[in-house]
Parts: structure tokens; C-alpha cells; sequence
């Protein structure tokens, strides 16, 4: 079998290139050792933003960039990407009061802002933003940026792929890859030999042991290895807005509303050797409690922290000394093609979920100039699967509501969330819960679990408590069993 392109890597850029290699006619094939998103891409800090503390580096560009594709994103998937108002209170012992002024208004300045609103001062902001502040004087600003599912952006871009005629397969690792003139051969973990045109390594932390173990080829970029690291605790404060808060050490620390009942707390930057070491350890913990201690009258410890997540992310290496000031945008690097004829082959160092698509595109722009595959760029005001509401998110879930009047709100809010104009599919023509299957609690119902085993990849019981609902966080531990027991009984 002969394919254009082949894709080591289901993570946010991986599948991104997918669904733009797809959409411009290209047979596609991507491979991911594991499930979509199970690794960088589902242990973000869940924003799609401009990176406010990037600016600090003189990062104009990335920053730019990714206030501009903040836009993109938001239309084109409004019901797992929406707008949130972040509070950035203000420590004059870390940095001084004109300088975050500035940097706010260059923030809402250069991304050509056309939907969020700008930045305001505290003071003249809704008075509940100050209320979980152990100093109500606190002085500081509100501005946006937006939130995302980030293990469901993975799945719907890689849906959207498949629908584009893209063959998604998990489970499957590269084995190997030995590039003959014009064309790359390809072993693969469940026996293939396959072809391909092109080759595009989107291993993310393992991009650099793709090219030396798997290709055998020595990459020109540097990879920095960075872990990243969240806490959950119960929710600290009440409203649907976030906090940015400065540390001592001049890193920031969001808090963050999760799942309505609970605050995600992150991240860290720990500088790591090994791919696979997403293990939080025991500072981590203490320092983000300390962040939040820092600001909030109510104080935490480790003693309330009710779930945690690391993920190893991959980042260009640009010299940079310290690992929070290490730069966050993409590097692709190219080898092969052009007048020699050599199959091409990419390889994706860094970038954040916020760019991924303009990465894809770039990506696949650039395979267009040195090889013979063709096509335009499409993606900028496409819509991915489930964002076609044709009203306003709250419209919607009351549409929602208004036909599956048996769901609880909860339940339908979540639902309208993660699946947006494709819920029908979902629900048909259900008229109560019983029509839905059996019920594993939290709202997650056998007949989700089917579409979600159906049309996502879903093959654990962790696919779908962890990354594609993240309901394992607010199941019980005998509901959580019921369930494993009934997806044990599938025949996959």
C-alpha cells in the first residue's frame, strides 16, 4: 500500500497535519503507539492563549501568532473552545505595575482582537473577581484569553481527518523507516509494510528517538524536555473566571475553573532527560499550593489536592539557560525532497496547542514546495466536527435541553460541550434515559460509550474516562468498576 503521507504520532500536531493533509486530497495514514492524545496533548494547561508571559522574552512573533490563531480556534469549535476572563493580580515585589500595564495592552494591541474583550482594570471590574484574594485591596487587571478541551481537540481534528478519507490508526507504532529514493518504507507494529511519499515525525517528546532509533538519522534541532504539572482541588473560588498569578521566581501560575466543581492549578517547568518521565513529584505539589497560598485567603495543602497530571512536553532548543524561558514555538525541520527527488521527511520540534493548526498548514505548505503532492490551504475557516451550532453555545444547550428534556442539566451541559451539533448522532431519538443504555453514573451512558468506542478510537476504559470525558475525575470508585467490567465484556 502506497500512501502520500505517513504520520508517526497522535498528539495535537500529529493529527492537525492529518486533517490538513486529508483535506487537500492526500492519502493519509497516522500511526499512534498508544491512544490519541495520552500523552503531551491531554496534560495542558487546557488554554487556547497568546502566552501574556511570552512577551517578557520578546516573543512578539509566537505571541502574535497565537493571538491570531486564538480567533481561528474559537470559531471553529465553539463548543469545546470558549472565552474566559483571566485576573492578573499584582505583586509590586515581582514585577512593577507599568510593565504588566504595557504588556496588556500590547497583548490586546498586536493580535488584531475582534471578539474577547480587553483588558480592564481590577478595580473596575466585576467586584466578585477580588472576592477569593486574602488582601480585597489587591490591585491588578482582567483581560482573555480561552479555554479548551484538549484531549477532545485532538480527537476531533483526527475525526474530521478520518472523515477526509485519513486512515487513524492506534495501537500501531513505527517500527521502522528506510527512505529509497522517492519513496519511504515503512514497518509498523501490527505487520504492515507500507509506502509512503512523505514521512512527518509528530513524536512530540519522542521526536528526536524516532529519527535516531527508528529512521536512523540525526536531527539538526535540539529538543529541551520540559514537564509540566497540574493539581486539582476542590474549587476555591466562585464565578467562570481564571487567575494569573506572578511568583517570586518570576514564573506565573494559573487557576483555573474545572469540570464546574473543581480549580486546576498549574504548571511547573521541570527540566527532564527522559520522554516518559511525567511522574509529578512531591515539589511540585508544595510549589503550587504555595502559588496559590500566595494570593488566595483560602489556603491549601497537599492534603487537598484530589487528582494530578504531568506531561513531558518537547521543546526547541534555543540556548535558552533556564527551562521557563526555553520558547514555545514550532521549529519544523526538513529533509529530503527538492530537485534530488528524495522522499521528504519532516520533523516537528515544539509548538503549543494554540498554533497547531497554523503548524499543520505550514506544514503541509511546505511539503507542497519540494515534492510533487498538491493542494491549498483550507483549514482557517473550516469547522471541526460539532462546531456547526448556528447559534450561540447558551441557544444551543437550550435547544438541547429542550429536546432531550429527560437529561439533567449537568448532564446535558456536558454533553452539548463535548459534541456540539453532532449529539444527535449520539442521542437519536431517545426519549428518556432508559433509551440511552445503561447508566455508569456521572451521566456517561452506554450508548456514549458506543459512539465513543464507534467514531474515536476508544479502546481502554481510560480512553473514555480520562481524555475523551474526563469523568473518571467525578465517578465513584464502584461506578468506575461497573464500568470496566461492562467494557471488559465488549467484544473490541
Amino acid at each position: 500500500m502506497t500512501y502520500d503521507l505517513l504520520i508517526v504520532g497522535g498528539g495535537i500536531n500529529g493529527v492537525a497535519t492529518a486533517r490538513d493533509a486529508a483535506g487537500r486530497g492526500w492519502k493519509t495514514l497516522l500511526v499512534e503507539r498508544d491512544d490519541l492524545a495520552s500523552h503531551t496533548s491531554s496534560a495542558s494547561s487546557k488554554l487556547i492563549h497568546g502566552g501574556i508571559r511570552y512577551l517578557e522574552f520578546y516573543e512578539f512573533g509566537l505571541v502574535r501568532k497565537a493571538l491570531k490563531e486564538r480567533e481561528v480556534m474559537l470559531r471553529s469549535a465553539p463548543h469545546i473552545i470558549w472565552p474566559m476572563r483571566f485576573v492578573f493580580p499584582h505583586n509590586d515585589q515581582i514585577r512593577p505595575y507599568w510593565m504588566i500595564r504595557a504588556g496588556l495592552f500590547l497583548y490586546d494591541l498586536i493580535g488584531g482582537r475582534r471578539t474577547l474583550k480587553g483588558t480592564r482594570a481590577l478595580a473596575k471590574a466585576n467586584p466578585q473577581y477580588r472576592s477569593p484574594f486574602s488582601n480585597p485591596r489587591t490591585r491588578g487587571f482582567v483581560y482573555s484569553d480561552c479555554w479548551v478541551d484538549d484531549a477532545r481537540l485532538v480527537v476531533l481534528n483526527a475525526r474530521d481527518a478520518a472523515d477526509k478519507g485519513a486512515e487513524i490508526e492506534t495501537g500501531v507504532a513505527l517500527v521502522s523507516a528506510k527512505r529509497e529514493g522517492p519513496l519511504w518504507t515503512a514497518t509498523l507494529s501490527d505487520g504492515r509494510t507500507i509506502q509512503a511519499r512523505a514521512l512527518v515525525n509528530a513524536a512530540g517528546p519522542w521526536v528526536s528517538d524516532v529519527l535516531e532509533d527508528k529512521i536512523g538519522m540525526t536531527g539538526k534541532a535540539g529538543v529541551r524536555l520540559v514537564r509540566g504539572s497540574h493539581i486539582v482541588v476542590r474549587r476555591l473560588f466562585a464565578g467562570d473566571q481564571a487567575y494569573i498569578l506572578q511568583l517570586p521566581d518570576k514564573r506565573v501560575v494559573f487557576a483555573i475553573p474545572y469540570l464546574d466543581r473543581y480549580t486546576l492549578i498549574g504548571t511547573t517547568d521541570i527540566a527532564v532527560d527522559d520522554p516518559a518521565a511525567a511522574v509529578m513529584d512531591t515539589h511540585e505539589v508544595d510549589y503550587l499550593c504555595r502559588a496559590v497560598n500566595l494570593y488566595f485567603a483560602i489556603q491549601i495543602s497537599p492534603d487537598d489536592v484530589v487528582s494530578l497530571y504531568s506531561g513531558v512536553r518537547s521543546l526547541y532548543d534555543d540556548g535558552a539557560e533556564d527551562s521557563k524561558d526555553v520558547t514555545r514555538d514550532y521549529v519544523l525541520e526538513m529533509d529530503g525532497g527538492g530537485e534530488n527527488g528524495e522522499a521528504p521527511l519532516l520533523s516537528i520540534f515544539g509548538g503549543k496547542i494554540t498554533t497547531a493548526r497554523a503548524l499543520a498548514e505550514d506544514a503541509a505548505d511546505r511539503l507542497c514546495q519540494i515534492s510533487t503532492l498538491g493542494g491549498a490551504p483550507w483549514t482557517r475557516d473550516a469547522k471541526l466536527p460539532g462546531g456547526e451550532l448556528g447559534v450561540g453555545f447558551d441557544d444551543f444547550l437550550e435547544q438541547v435541553e429542550a429536546r432531550y428534556h429527560f437529561l439533567e442539566w449537568e448532564h446535558a451541559k456536558r454533553l452539548a460541550r463535548a459534541y456540539g451539533s453532532l449529539l444527535p448522532t449520539i442521542l437519536g431519538d431517545a426519549n428518556s434515559m432508559a433509551d440511552l443504555g445503561e447508566h455508569f453514573g456521572a451521566g456517561l451512558t452506554e450508548r456514549e460509550v458506543l459512539y465513543l468506542i464507534e467514531k474515536e478510537w476508544a479502546k481502554t476504559p481510560d480512553d473514555i474516562l480520562w481524555r475523551r470525558s474526563k469523568l473518571g475525575l467525578v465517578m465513584t470508585e464502584d461506578e468506575q468498576a461497573r464500568f470496566r467490567e461492562y467494557f471488559e465484556g465488549l467484544a473490541l
